[in-house]
């Protein structure tokens, strides 16, 4: 039997993360210190496409790409920036930006519905 299970993980990790609506991502961007984060799997990235501008890492590859003491390291994920996290819908993001938080990156939030909220808007 699980001792956590999904909803109990995302009810955590919105307790503590912040998020971003659609409406109020196009104006963060405009900050050079703000990174927008695409968690989502290549495959779902290519056949979707993805948000202009935003870095893609994986959900799978986080921790090690966030981690200065990880070969894998991604210079673009700075802990001193603030990271937007996104994934198709809000759940992956939610959960992997409540995982940086819990690394030690302190100004990381997720966007409110994902990129199916982004598509929307631009229509």
């Amino acid at each position: 039997m699980l001792t956590k299970g999904f909803k109990q993980m995302l009810a955590e990790a919105n307790a503590v993360i912040e998020t971003v609506s659609v409406q109020d991502l196009a104006y963060l961007m405009d900050n050079p210190e703000v990174t927008l984060v695409d968690v989502r799997d290549m495959v779902e990235r290519e056949s979707d496409g993805a948000i202009p501008g935003s870095l893609h890492i994986s959900r799978g590859m986080l921790e090690f790409k966030a981690d200065p003491d990880s070969p894998a390291y991604d210079a673009e994920l700075n802990p001193d920036d603030r990271l937007i996290l996104y994934c198709g819908t809000g759940g992956r993001s939610v959960l992997a930006a409540k995982t940086l938080f819990d690394m030690g990156y302190r100004d990381v939030s997720s966007l409110a519905g994902g990129y199916a909220a982004w598509l929307a808007a631009q229509k």
